[in-house]
């Protein structure tokens, strides 16, 4: 969980240095395969008992949340 949560940062950083949309998008992309990494990863986590729901639905807001700003990011980039 841990190297996902830093390849979302990670990747879009690395994908507004490229210099073509395409490449742009692509890191774009990968940042949000990354979330969703993320997301399963909680999912998980609270059928396991390790988060209780509470815990889970804080979480899942800033997932929701960060998965909306990058797609914003994306659009505008397109």
């Amino acid at each position: 969980m841990r190297r996902a949560a830093i390849s979302v940062p990670s990747n879009i950083a690395e994908g507004l240095t490229r210099k073509t949309k395409k490449d742009k998008l692509h890191f774009l992309n990968i940042a949000q395969a990354s979330l969703s990494e993320i997301d399963t990863q909680i999912e998980i986590s609270l059928r396991l008992g390790f988060i209780n729901q509470q815990v889970f639905e804080n979480i899942e807001i800033r997932v929701i949340e960060v998965g909306k700003l990058l797609g914003g990011l994306a659009r505008s980039i397109v």
